[in-house]
């Protein structure tokens, strides 16, 4: 049974990925079908970071009332119902309305899944999920790519996600007895989110007051920042600054992605030999290897070698860092401690790409190695607090 609920979490992540890449791929016909510029597409973009922001402040209380398993279910049903929305409208404005309980739905799933995988798997499952979350943000704007040469039907793309996230919310729903199981009888409400008789929610004036939480946050912060600006800015940097061809660039600002996700891949068998905070601090040597290419005047290969190095790097970082919440922080503050991780890396996200923007695009590896350099000292501040914020 419980291979089965495992089987089932590999499914949400695969599910969790699905949508993510969807406005981008989107965008290009549905902006000239409502008539608006195309930047308004960043309207729609942070009405959704907004949403998520705010579920995953939240999802401590929820999952700690509900448990992971009933969050699981109404998140997939609620980002089923948002993408069945977008699939039906044909309004710029509704678009946005509808773009609310879509980010909702994803914030509370990302944090709560998260949080019950760290809890109750092993580090290289973590790695192998994320690398799933992947595969779902590949497939996603295929599906899409496949209904837009259909007739220019983008609607369509939307609707066919959304019924992929209709059959996982009946599969999710069927199997929450599982959950349970897995939980442990100590706190079934729960689905051992907080398996402890003194499981509370922790409200978020005091998770900045537990050591090593603001360290955390700006380390997630300063990660989403590395991995979200390489993936948008890449191709610029290789076109403007290296010289290579557009058509090439962008096949080239690919394999970042690729590089991640093989990453996550290979990481979950690293985890037999190496801990969460080893494979981190490898990860982050990677990076900066990469990050060292990219400066190099040795051709564009070598270019290439450096985008594709910081996906690597960037690979175990993200799951490594959940996955060792519970241990640096407690097992009954890790759902409160993964919320605020969540909102910091989709803070991050949202922020610093388009703040990036404002300087020169040949300053990528300047602010890629600052950002880099701040993420390690935060992590070597973790390392020294983790005992006492495991035990306050």
């Amino acid at each position: 049974m419980a291979s089965l609920l495992l089987v089932i979490i590999y499914l949400a992540f695969v599910s969790l990925g699905l949508p993510d890449s969807l406005l981008g791929s989107a965008w290009p016909s549905m902006y000239t079908e409502f008539g608006v510029p195309v930047s308004y597409a960043g309207i729609i973009s942070m009405i959704i970071a907004l949403g998520t922001v705010i579920s995953s402040l939240m999802s401590d209380r929820i999952t700690i009332k509900l448990g992971a398993g009933r969050v699981t279910a109404i998140s997939v049903a609620t980002t089923a119902a948002a993408l069945l929305g977008f699939g039906l409208s044909h309004s710029f404005w509704l678009i946005c309305l509808i773009a609310i309980p879509y980010g909702l739905g994803a914030g509370s799933i990302d944090a709560a899944l998260n949080n019950y995988v760290a809890l109750h798997y092993a580090s290289r499952h973590m790695s192998w999920l994320h690398c799933m979350w992947g595969i779902g943000a590949s497939v996603g704007p295929c599906i899409m790519g496949l209904a837009i040469a259909h007739n220019n039907n983008w609607s369509a793309g939307y609707r066919y996600i959304s019924y992929i996230q209709i059959v996982l919310t009946f599969i999710v729903v069927i199997s929450l007895p599982l959950w349970k199981k897995r939980g442990g009888a100590k706190d079934e409400a729960s689905d051992g989110a907080c398996a402890s008789e003194t499981a509370r929610a922790v409200p978020l004036r005091e998770i900045f007051r537990i050591p090593g939480a603001k360290a955390i946050m700006l380390a997630f912060f300063c990660y989403s920042a590395i991995e979200q600006t390489t993936g948008l800015w890449a191709s610029s940097y290789l076109v403007f600054v290296k010289g290579i061809p557009a058509q090439t660039a962008a096949s080239f600002a690919a394999l970042f992605y690729i590089g991640i996700t093989a990453g996550r891949a290979v990481n979950g068998f690293l985890t037999f030999r190496l801990s969460d905070r080893q494979l981190i601090f490898a990860g982050s040597a990677v990076i900066a290897i990469g990050i060292l290419a990219l400066t190099l005047p040795f051709g564009n290969y070598v270019s290439l070698g450096g985008f594709i190095m910081i996906g690597l790097g960037c690979a175990p970082i993200y799951p490594c860092i959940i996955h060792s919440t519970p241990d640096r922080f407690g097992k009954n503050r890790s759902a409160a401690i993964i919320g605020v991780e969540m909102a910091s890396a989709y803070i991050g996200t949202c922020l610093m790409p388009p703040l990036f923007g404002l300087l020169p695009v040949s300053f990528l590896p300047f602010y890629l190695i600052f950002a880099l350099a701040v993420m390690t000292v935060m992590n070597l501040k973790l390392n020294g607090n983790k005992k006492t914020a495991a035990n306050t």
